[in-house]
Order: C-alpha cells, then sequence, then structure tokens
C-alpha cells in the first residue's frame, strides 16, 4: 500500500504546534524578565544627575540591584503569567477533546 504523505505532514503539524506552544509558553518569564530589567535600566537617567558626582559610585551599584529586583519580579511575574496561559491552553484542549468523543457511558437504570 503506497501512502500519499499527507498522514506524515498532519503528524508534523501537530507535532510543531505542540512544540512550539510549549517553547512560548517556556520562553514567557525569560522574556518578560529581561523586558521589565531593560526597561528599569532605559528608564532611569545616569547617576550623575541622580545624585551629583560624588555619590555617583554608590548610586550606580544600587541602579544594578534595582535593575536585578525588577528582573526578579518580572521573571515571577511571567511565570504566573505563563501558568495561568497554560492552563488556560489546557482547559481549552480538554474541552475540545471531550466534544469530540461522544458519550459512550451506558444509560442509568430507571428509579424504581
Amino acid at each position: 500500500m503506497v501512502e500519499d504523505g499527507k498522514g506524515w505532514i498532519q503528524v508534523v503539524e501537530v507535532a510543531m504546534r505542540f512544540v512550539t506552544r510549549h517553547i512560548v509558553l517556556a520562553a514567557l518569564p525569560l522574556v518578560i524578565g529581561v523586558g521589565a530589567g531593560w526597561v528599569f535600566a532605559h528608564q532611569q537617567p545616569g547617576c550623575g544627575s541622580l545624585v551629583g558626582p560624588l555619590f555617583a559610585a554608590k548610586c550606580g551599584r544600587m541602579l544594578v540591584q534595582y535593575q536585578l529586583w525588577f528582573q526578579t519580579i518580572g521573571t515571577a511575574a511571567g511565570c504566573v503569567l505563563a501558568a495561568l496561559l497554560g492552563i488556560w491552553l489546557e482547559r481549552r484542549r480538554m474541552k475540545r477533546a471531550a466534544k469530540m468523543v461522544p458519550d459512550s457511558s451506558p444509560p442509568a437504570p430507571p428509579r424504581v
């Protein structure tokens, strides 16, 4: 029996959709965390203009520490968002799968 090849294409399409969804969900916290750190770093003016040239070195260390906090909080928010998005996608998939499978349970016996 010779196959026309469409079966393999469908399998690859489903697998790529599955893999892409998981890669996006896994990368979401990292992207949000790095984005939060980048926004914080580019939002702040230079330390010299904030505290003057005398305390600029100490200010620089504090800005880096604050940037790390923003990255950490952004990553945590990304984890929560990825978890909620994953739960929503899985529930949607389960509902679609439940609609496709007919109810094969035997009818309930009559009550007497």
